[in-house]
């Protein structure tokens, strides 16, 4: 390494505060999360102190034994040589479990100094550790801090710097002396290219039969088998496997430290807990998980949230405009009503400190400049752009709310028991609850959801998940959501909301249960281990920072895809073929007599497609559009409306949106279908990209859209049809379809698993 460069790796285990660390000394934006794999690939920033110093953040894991992507990622990266120290990162309120992992580290002959984090609360539960003693036992540094409260972060990278500018060093641990023996025998047997802090490592790895480690050593054939006969042996004198066996040293040297290092004050049940004996009950967990949802969407979505989004759209995107601090708005509105039909001719501004809209603003640009009012580049701009946007961007401030309790949820320690609560669930329809933590990340974005499969070892589990995570109900879905239930209930009845959000929970598990039955994901879901952090709570920067990374791919993607989106489908839907298709070009929208746009080119492409729909409740041409548009961004159905109505500015929550949206479909079972279907079927391009990166197989990424559609396109179609029967419409062909479509269903839910009717008949035969 250069003189003046240092290359520090962040270990440890996942909520040992590791994150939080390096979002501390490097000004990072990195994702705090309660549960593993957060932190999927390395993270690398400059510490803000020294800019010569580089600091890596791996993968929260529990061991170097590679078994999971973020295992291998982790020693793959300690054992490349790059690193010069390594920063251990422990839990200090739980030592024991953490020092597994850190005595592997130490092993590895790196210079290690060992970081006991959250050293605030072990002084508030009374505990004690000795750091000189334990530092003479690991033989590495030991020192106390505190990343949350910033304490003891300075003297720590002072050592850091002092230990970067060793060669390594030899582990101070030894296992009981046969092993030790055996240890022994291997080491000598190692080539003379292995450096002497690196033997202990190597000679642990082989004994374990670690395949990675074998074929870096590449030994001869001879010693290949001398170390295997040495191995063999030990496992018959132990009556153990060989990885047990060093496992069990391991807990036997760390049980050594533990009672020399730490006293531990009189037991008594932690805050923790006492919430826990609750929120985790059996029978109390999930109702209370689903009042804390059904809060959270009426906060952000019905009332506060609302509130917000309402002056986003109708007045800084729209064209009432507003009055700083309210002043002069009776006023205006008392002039407004005095003059009646004249009421255009009252100018706000004379009135109080009046803001107009943007849009008021940019047509007021654009006629100033010389373009036409109501003209072809006024239109384009004001109804197309930014009314498309608008409507998209008025549903910004209710979303900020949403993630913003969505963040202190996550990092206050509660959805890591909600995980806990979800795999008990998920367990019982053949998934995991490592599951639901991509589920949980996709209801700000399913392409972060997908990505987060990679955590998940078992392969059936992994493509399952992946195929079902986008169920759950992104932030670009919401704006659908708030739009239709406004349209259907008038946005009365705020707990419609949320269960769409659990409409894609039961997708969830209904596909879970049906998928398991299969041959192609048959098998026991992978086991899930979790760490339960302390409740505490949450630094608000933490929690800012979370929400902001959220929200922005949705800005950047409204910023860009979405404004190419509304500037596309304005072109289509103004031009078209006038007076009976003998004129092409842009269409007379003020026609009075005949609705222009049935004459558009969208129009026209609209109705190709429609009577696919058409069972479904919405085989007209607007919403066949809506829906199509959808597929390069969920959030782009909303603009799609505001653009084919002619609303401009108007957003998901505008009276007027409702009103249009209850015209093209009188029907609410159809309203309740079109919702469904979008929500269900296929996502945005951009998730769809990231399915067929973690798929890696074209093949199962066609199966996987086509699942989406296929149950989507069901389960909309027993929705209006079954909401038909039920109004008195009568039985029709569609409605004998829907029942074929249930029933069919049904058959898959509950026809006895193939897998576990084999095994039981194997087990029979046995006996």
């Amino acid at each position: 390494m250069a003189d003046s460069q240092i290359h520090v790796a962040l270990a440890g285990n996942p909520n040992c505060g590791k994150t939080t660390l390096f979002n501390l000394i490097t000004g990072a934006n990195g994702y705090v999360g309660n549960w593993p794999g957060v932190t999927v690939e390395k993270k690398e920033a400059k510490l803000l102190s020294d800019k010569n110093v580089t600091i890596t953040d791996l993968p929260g894991i529990y061991s170097l034994s590679p078994y999971s992507p973020e295992e291998q990622c982790s020693r793959d990266y300690l054992m490349s040589g790059e690193p010069d120290v390594v920063v251990q990162v422990v839990d200090a309120t739980n030592l024991e479990r953490n020092l597994y992992l850190a005595l592997q580290v130490i092993e590895t002959g790196l210079p290690v100094v060992v970081a006991l984090n959250m050293a605030d609360l072990v002084e508030k539960n009374g505990d004690k550790i000795d750091t000189a003693k334990l530092s003479k036992k690991l033989g590495c540094p030991v020192m106390m801090i505190s990343a949350l409260k910033n304490k003891g972060i300075k003297e720590l990278f002072e050592q850091v710097k002092k230990s970067a500018a060793s060669k390594g060093q030899v582990p101070e641990h030894k296992f009981d002396s046969s092993i030790e023996d055996v240890l022994t025998h291997i080491e000598n047997n190692l080539p003379a290219s292995v450096s002497a802090n690196k033997r202990r490592y190597y000679a642990v790895k082989l004994f374990e039969r670690d395949a990675d480690a074998c074929k870096l050593i590449n030994l001869t054939k001879e010693k290949a088998a001398r170390v295997e006969e040495l191995v063999a042996q030990c496992e018959q004198d132990c009556d153990d496997d060989a990885e047990s066996i060093i496992t069990g040293e391991r807990y036997g040297v760390i049980a050594h430290i533990i009672d020399e290092c730490l006293t531990k004050a009189p037991a008594k049940m932690s805050t923790s807990e006492k919430i826990d004996r609750v929120v985790t009950n059996r029978i109390l967990g999930l109702p209370i998980f689903v009042v804390i949802m059904f809060c959270v969407y009426y906060i952000a979505v019905s009332t506060l949230g609302g509130t917000v989004t309402d002056f986003t759209n109708d007045q800084l995107f729209g064209t009432d405009g507003w009055y700083v601090l309210g002043q002069g708005r009776d006023a205006y509105d008392a002039a407004v009503e005095a003059a009646g039909d004249n009421a255009d001719s009252v100018d706000p501004a004379q009135y109080g400190p009046y803001v107009p809209g943007i849009t008021t603003v940019v047509h007021d640009a654009l006629v100033a400049g010389g373009t036409e009012d109501g003209g072809l580049v006024d239109s384009l701009v004001c109804d197309g752009i930014v009314g498309g946007l608008g409507a998209i961007f008025g549903f910004v401030p209710q979303m900020f709310l949403l993630f913003v309790m969505l963040s202190f949820l996550e990092d206050c320690g509660y959805m890591a028991r909600v995980a806990f609560i979800m795999d008990r669930i998920f367990r019982k329809f053949g998934l995991s609850g490592k599951s639901f933590i991509p589920m949980l990340i996709s209801s700000g974005c399913g392409v972060p959801g997908v990505m987060a499969n990679k955590t998940i070892e078992n392969e059936n589990d992994r493509r399952m998940t992946i195929m079902t995570t986008t169920f759950i109900p992104c932030s670009a879905k919401l704006p659908i959501i708030a739009l239709m239930v406004g349209s259907l209930m008038g946005g009365e009845f705020w707990w419609i909301s949320p269960l769409f959000y659990f409409l894609g929970i039961a997708a969830v598990i209904i596909s879970g249960i049906i998928l398991k039955k299969t041959k192609m994901f048959a098998g026991d879901p992978a086991p899930f281990v979790m760490e339960l952090p302390q409740y505490h709570l949450p630094a608000p920067k933490g929690v800012l920072i979370h929400m902001w990374e959220r929200c922005k791919a949705f800005i950047i993607k409204a910023g860009t895809v979405i404004f190419v989106a509304c500037g596309l489908i304005w072109f289509l839907s103004n031009f078209g073929w006038a007076d009976g298709g003998a004129v092409f070009g842009l269409l007379d929208m003020e026609d009075p007599n005949v609705n222009q746009m049935d004459y558009s080119i969208l129009a026209y492409i609209g109705n190709f497609i429609a009577p696919i729909f058409a069972p479904l409740g919405f085989g007209n041409w607007q919403s066949t559009v809506a829906s199509i548009s959808g597929l390069v961004a969920k959030e782009n159905v909303v603009g799609t409306f505001g653009v084919l109505f002619g609303l401009g500015d108007a957003g998901e929550a505008d009276p007027g949106m409702w009103t249009a949206v209850g015209n093209m479909l009188p029907f609410a079972g159809a309203r309740a279908a079109f919702l469904a279907f979008n929500l269900l079927c296929a996502p945005c391009f951009a998730a769809i990209g990231a399915i067929k990166r973690e798929m890696a197989s074209a093949k199962w990424t066609a199966f996987a859209i086509g699942y989406q559609c296929v149950l989507a396109y069901c389960v909309a179609l027993m929705i209006n049809q079954f909401g038909l029967l039920f109004t008195g419409a009568g039985f029709t062909v569609g409605t004998a379809f829907a029942f074929l479509v249930l029933i069919v269903m049904l058959f898959l839910l509950f026809r006895p698993n193939p897998d576990r009717k084999n095994a039981l008949k194997a087990a029979r035969a046995a006996a």
